[in-house]
């Protein structure tokens, strides 16, 4: 008698004291020990059957509970969360409708925030709604646990309004709750609404805890709400909240989206403890805030740090590397990704072809190409990029076909960086063999892939097919990149007047101009020499943008009254503009003085181009015209020898005729 009792003993030991352990190891001993000891009982195989499910054994949870007759309400909920633990929602609901159907046991307050956790998980918004009314009918609808699960499964579906209704109906909130509406509201798109629960947050006495700071900080930072963010930083600092390292992470981050540089590198400075997130965080701020060089100079502390990179740290310094044409640099960091073996990573793949493209390395490009894996759509896209980058729009169009000979999918992207190639070669009947494949695969519903096709259509030379597609859709989904494009297109042919009536419909249909928009109508009055519209536009610019006009802008004017033959306009023009001319300006000076043989003006606009452009042969070639044209050959000649001393050549001319097989 005395065995069986020490057995006994043992095995409620073993049950008391597993759950804490959630060791596999003693739970299959203990197993083992009360089958060769007789002392199986429904009670004991109960209870192995929570303790495999606490230790996320499956099988032989899911054994034990199917061998049992009756299972009690606990259990039912040890292998529910079993399942939703392990990444198996649709088993959890499974056995929630198993239990449901055989009735032994209902569902409690700690069953509801697992099923409705597995219906987040997949997303079955409908079949929330179902337990979200079963939960009203039990009466745990007012449980904030259940509470709190529902809000996170609405946010979670994108049912925004749903989760605000049962946010306003909770009777007491807890900080989690505040937590999950800031949270899910930043991730449905509305960081703006995030911000006013933090705000109603801190105004009804609720403290945050770091979860809340963490989850605050995102939206802080993509509304560049910087003086917000402070405050949250301070508050940090007083409540001593600053123990995790994800939360200086968010910090740092908030600060490098609001564009404040200084203030991110203080706080990294000042942390404890980084980790790769938190290097990779600022190598990505500085390349954001346009200082790649900055992001490079991290590069070295990191390896000093020991700091192992991941594959985004990789890809952001290789993007680093290609917005300065560093491709000795870049192969540095490409040695160093096949160390860390991650060169294989298709992101540092995507990275690598992309720096070697913008480095003027193509061909290295292909090499790396060459070894990534062909099933994947982002290589090709950023191979065919890399050839449009280069202005190899034969190349770019065969990967295109060669992509679609090997079955890969392309996607909308694939087609937005493919199009520039119809534009490059100036092909038309390509361009329109590409416009049947966009029709048949549904791509020219994008704006983006519609615009593309417009300015190759533009550019190829036919304004009729670019204005047919513009035609088709409709204007509610008109943005400001293609009427852009339209516009550019008919002013780069000489139809001023359409160019002009376009942009005028475009701010009639509430599309506000940009830059680019301005640029290309003044750049369409230019070329069709429409004066008075084009310095009507310009007036236009400053009284509806309330801005000073760019560098560009004033190279559009400069050209259109020196067209004109209104040099003096021009020159009185460049004199009083806000900021120095640049080189493009003194150059449209210079071709209006070559067209209408200004001298005076002409020398005036050369001397600042030899100084701006020392090595541009154009400047001195067009000079010695002016000379010539006016009968000075000795100061045309000295102007040549001037080239031969510096030791310029003028760049031959070259045509291009392309002979089609028919």
């Amino acid at each position: 008698m005395n065995g069986p009792r020490q057995a006994f003993a043992k095995a409620k030991h073993v049950l008391s004291t597993s759950p804490a352990t959630r060791s596999l190891t003693k739970t299959k001993q203990f197993h083992a020990h009360t089958i060769t000891s007789g002392l199986l009982s429904p009670q004991v195989h109960a209870n192995l059957a929570r303790l495999y499910a606490l230790c996320s054994h499956v099988p032989y949870a899911r054994k034990l509970f199917d061998e049992l007759p009756d299972r009690s309400s606990f259990l039912y909920n040890t292998v529910i969360r079993m399942y939703v633990c392990n990444g198996l929602p649709y088993e959890a609901l499974n056995v929630f409708s198993q239990m449901l159907d055989l009735g032994q046991s209902c569902p409690d307050t700690f069953t509801y925030p697992v099923v409705i956790k597995a219906c987040s998980d997949l997303s079955l918004v409908d079949v929330g709604v179902v337990i979200h009314g079963q939960t009203v009918v039990c009466g745990f609808h007012l449980d904030v646990f259940v509470q709190n699960t529902l809000l996170a499964m609405y946010m979670s579906c994108g049912q925004k309004e749903s989760a605000k209704r049962v946010f306003y109906a909770m009777q007491e909130r807890s900080v989690v709750s505040w937590n999950t509406m800031i949270s899910g509201y930043f991730r449905n798109g509305c960081a703006k609404e995030a911000l006013n629960v933090f705000d109603w947050m801190m105004n009804v006495g609720v403290e945050p805890d770091c979860a809340t700071v963490v989850s605050v900080l995102p939206a802080i930072g993509y509304l560049k709400a910087m003086v917000l963010g402070r405050r949250v930083h301070a508050f940090v600092e007083e409540k001593g909240l600053g123990k995790m390292i994800s939360l200086w992470n968010a910090l740092v981050d908030m600060y490098v989206k609001c564009g404040s540089m200084s203030e991110a590198r203080l706080v990294f400075d000042n942390m404890a403890e980084r980790d790769v997130v938190t290097w990779t965080t600022m190598v990505n701020g500085y390349i954001l805030n346009g200082d790649a060089r900055g992001a490079l100079g991290l590069c070295w502390l990191m390896q000093c740090a020991g700091v192992k990179p991941n594959s985004v740290t990789i890809a952001s310094l290789l993007s680093a590397c290609g917005s300065l044409h560093l491709s000795k640099h870049g192969r540095c960091l490409h040695g160093w990704a096949i160390r860390q073996k991650l060169e294989s990573d298709v992101i540092v793949e995507t990275a690598l072809i992309d720096m070697y493209s913008k480095s003027s390395c193509v061909d290295h490009s292909f090499q790396v190409f060459a070894h990534t894996s062909k099933k994947r759509t982002v290589p090709w896209n950023a191979m065919i990029s890399g050839c449009i980058h280069n202005r190899l729009g034969r190349e770019a169009i065969g990967l295109f076909k060669q992509m679609l000979v090997e079955a890969v999918q392309p996607n909308e992207a694939t087609m937005n960086s493919l199009l520039p190639a119809y534009s490059i070669l100036v092909d038309f009947h390509q361009a329109m063999n590409i416009h049947g494949y966009l029709i048949r695969s549904g791509f020219l519903s994008s704006i983006e892939v519609a615009t593309g096709l417009i300015d190759s259509y533009s550019k190829c030379g036919n304004l009729a097919y670019a204005h047919q597609i513009f035609n088709e859709i409709p204007e509610r989904d008109r943005d400001i990149i293609l009427w852009s494009v339209i516009i550019a297109g008919y002013g780069m042919h000489g139809h001023g007047e359409v160019a002009v009536s376009l942009f005028y419909q475009m701010v009639q249909s509430g599309v506000r101009p940009n830059d680019v928009t301005f640029t290309s109508v003044l750049h369409a009055c230019s070329h069709a020499g429409l004066v008075d519209e084009g310095l009507g536009l310009f007036r236009f610019m400053l009284e509806y943008r309330k801005a000073s006009p760019q560098a560009d802008h004033y190279t559009c004017i400069v050209d259109l009254l020196g067209r004109a033959g209104r040099l003096v306009e021009a020159y009185d023009l460049i004199r009083t503009m806000p900021f120095q001319p640049n080189h493009a300006i003194w150059g449209a000076l210079l071709g209006a003085c070559v067209i209408h043989e200004n001298v005076e003006l002409g020398e005036v606009a050369a001397k600042w181009l030899f100084e701006l452009e020392p090595e541009n042969t154009g400047n001195y070639v067009l000079m010695a015209k002016i000379y010539a044209a006016v009968g000075r050959w000795k100061d045309a000649e000295n102007l040549r020898h001037m080239m031969n001393e510096i030791g310029l050549r003028k760049t031959p001319a070259h045509s291009l005729v392309e002979v089609r097989n028919m």
